[in-house]
């Protein structure tokens, strides 16, 4: 009496025969990573259309840094980004971010990833921001204080409209001399104080900005 033939099927030149455990592992694990595919592939999708919309955010120097680093940024992109920013209807928006994704979809990993850092770099202050608010706060606090401070700031950011720079001190320092304080509250300053702050942290961020520029075209400029 002949023996049937044992029903089954070979994977990676093993044989699997129908029914058995083995058998029943595969399809376990089959149906599942099909399952869990589909629904990674959504959020994955869902992700990078996210990431599409917030590239529309990312500041220029970032940008500019993404292009050069990785030829996924192409013209397309670029063009899509741009011409979402310019469309005001929202159909007609809602459609360009949706092209925009499809062309999110088609970067590689490691782009993605470079996307993905570039926008927590932009919502994290970097170093040097925040060494040039501590010193705004610095900046500020001398040149109220001290008649010399105008001097030596004036030989740190010579651009800056000195004119305009004595008269918020004034102001300043008029305001500070009506100012009560009382135990337990905050002090409070004039509009001037403030003006003051902006106008010196503005100069201090142009200052390292260059700086920054000058370090990044040192090497190839040996």
């Amino acid at each position: 009496m002949s023996r049937k033939p044992t029903k089954g099927y070979f994977v990676r030149g093993h044989f699997v025969a129908a029914g058995s455990e083995l058998d029943l592992e595969l399809k376990r694990e089959l149906k599942g990573s099909v399952d869990m595919s589909k629904t990674d592939l959504k959020k994955h999708s869902d992700h990078l259309q996210a990431l599409g919309e917030a590239l529309l955010t990312l500041r220029g120097d970032l940008m500019t840094r993404l292009r050069e680093q990785h030829e996924g940024i192409d013209d397309k992109l670029i063009d899509a980004l741009v011409e979402a920013k310019r469309i005001t209807n929202f159909e007609g928006k809602r459609r360009q971010m949706q092209f925009i994704g499809k062309l999110m979809r088609k970067l590689d990993d490691g782009t993605v990833a470079a996307i993905e850092a570039a926008l927590e770099e932009q919502r994290k202050p970097s170093a040097r921001e925040t060494l040039a608010l501590h010193q705004a706060e610095q900046w500020r606090d001398r040149l109220i204080a001290d008649d010399g401070a105008l001097t030596d700031w004036m030989l740190a950011a010579p651009d800056t409209d000195v004119q305009q720079l004595r008269a918020l001190i004034r102001q300043a320092r008029k305001d500070a001399q009506g100012v009560v304080e009382r135990p337990g509250e905050a002090q409070r300053h004039g509009r001037a104080f403030r003006d003051i702050f902006q106008l010196v942290r503005s100069a201090l961020t142009t200052t390292a900005e260059g700086e920054a520029q000058d370090e990044l075209q040192e090497p190839g400029d040996e």
